[in-house]
């Protein structure tokens, strides 16, 4: 999907997606042959190679850093607010480009400070902290709009077993929400809006990729 999205110009600037596509080490070398910046979630034991040329666990890798390496920033607005964490950045293997970089960064929980998400990111070498932070807290208004477009637009409800089947279903289940999204929105700027919004009571967590 990437490939053809690619293939078909489609406008973008990074990539982001959870620990179950961010494990995945050959599809992370994939992205950066093709250039393309990401911030991905991963599992706490996943290796990175630091500039010693060492494998290291990233969780042993995050754990060692200083404690003034740990900055509170908020990545987003979420229902209730800001969504606020402390986040930490390590730069890892070097790349053969002087203006691309992979970093790790961490995010940890305010309230329950075990709590550490990790991520791998390849980005430009001028790629700020924050910019990191942005992109890898667009994931929460992706899982929420998958979320919205369940309730309302039956996104899961399908039983089927090939692809097609599947891509046909998602395209609907999608084009149905984003119907409604924009019916929605015009109806709230004009002030006509009488109905309730979409439903998102069952909006994504943030602790959905931890």
């Amino acid at each position: 999907m990437v490939d053809r999205a690619v293939a078909d110009n489609v406008p973008y600037c990074w990539l982001t997606g959870d620990e179950a596509y961010g494990q995945s080490k050959s599809w992370r070398h994939q992205l950066e042959e093709a250039d393309i910046f990401h911030v991905m979630a991963t599992r706490c034991n996943d290796t990175v190679v630091t500039h010693q040329r060492l494998d290291h666990r990233i969780i042993e890798l995050i754990a060692g850093l200083p404690r003034q390496k740990w900055k509170r920033r908020s990545c987003g607005a979420g229902a209730y607010g800001q969504r606020i964490f402390d986040w930490a950045r390590a730069e890892v293997r070097p790349w053969h480009r002087p203006d691309r970089r992979h970093r790790d960064l961490a995010r940890r929980s305010l309230a329950a400070p075990h709590e550490i998400a990790y991520y791998i990111a390849y980005a430009p070498a001028d790629a700020t902290p924050d910019d990191l932070i942005a992109v890898a807290g667009t994931r929460w208004a992706i899982e929420e709009c998958f979320q919205s477009a369940k309730g309302a637009c039956g996104l899961d409800h399908h039983q089927v077993r090939r692809y097609q089947g599947w891509h046909r279903h998602i395209t609907l289940a999608m084009a149905a929400h984003a119907f409604l999204t924009v019916t929605r929105a015009t109806e709230l700027a004009t002030g006509k809006a009488e109905t309730d919004p979409l439903d998102s009571s069952r909006s994504a967590s943030p602790n959905s990729d931890a």
